[in-house]
């Protein structure tokens, strides 16, 4: 729970309104850590993050945010469900079951009861949280599906399409929805962003 799954330095242009996104493969290793960059939470929390995020990208980091699985999962939920363009049709054989990381499987060297096959087809789909969470997550898809540089991709094709449905007047004017959102995000995101900002 305290390593970083998935970082990514986001930048907004006040000026113009327009934002950056740039993801860090969670394996690409820092010489200042002496380790892959997805540890600096666990050592330094949002001190080192910050440092190691500022050396890499030469930018500084004013905020930082931190959202779980479970937080994203009912985020996704409460919207009703994300729809996403998959661009490409792909398999992943070893999708991690979640609880099943230390199971013996019964003597089995391969250790096949700790996995799930995940499959996406081309074209759009409207994901649940669970759905969802494998799409951005997926690291061992067969083909191009299977990098680092792909997994990104997916997982900004998702914050943009995510974005897109939470800024939706349907979203917006639904007390539920809205007050439902800033309850989930209220209880489960670590920040150091001051509420007055």
């Amino acid at each position: 729970p305290d390593l970083t799954d998935t970082m990514i330095f986001a930048s907004y242009n006040l000026n113009n309104g327009k934002s950056f996104l740039l993801s860090f493969p969670r394996d690409i290793w820092s010489t200042t850590l002496k380790a892959k960059i997805n540890t600096a939470y666990h050592y330094g929390g949002f001190f080192l993050t910050r440092e190691v995020v500022k050396e890499m990208t030469g930018q500084p980091v004013h905020y930082i945010l931190v959202l779980d699985f479970s937080a994203f999962k009912k985020a996704v939920d409460l919207l009703g469900g994300v729809t996403v363009e998959v661009e490409r049709t792909f398999d992943d054989y070893l999708f991690p079951i979640p609880g099943k990381e230390n199971d013996e499987c019964d003597g089995d060297k391969e250790f096949g009861c700790r996995y799930e096959q995940v499959h996406f087809e081309v074209g759009a789909e409207k994901m649940n949280g669970e759905r969802a969470l494998k799409y951005i997550r997926s690291r061992n898809a067969v083909g191009e599906e299977g990098t680092d540089l792909a997994r990104s991709l997916r997982q900004q094709r998702f914050l943009a399409a995510f974005k897109n449905q939470l800024l939706n007047w349907r979203t917006l004017l639904n007390p539920k929805k809205a007050f439902g959102l800033i309850a989930i995000f209220a209880s489960s995101v670590v920040s150091d962003l001051k509420p007055e900002e």
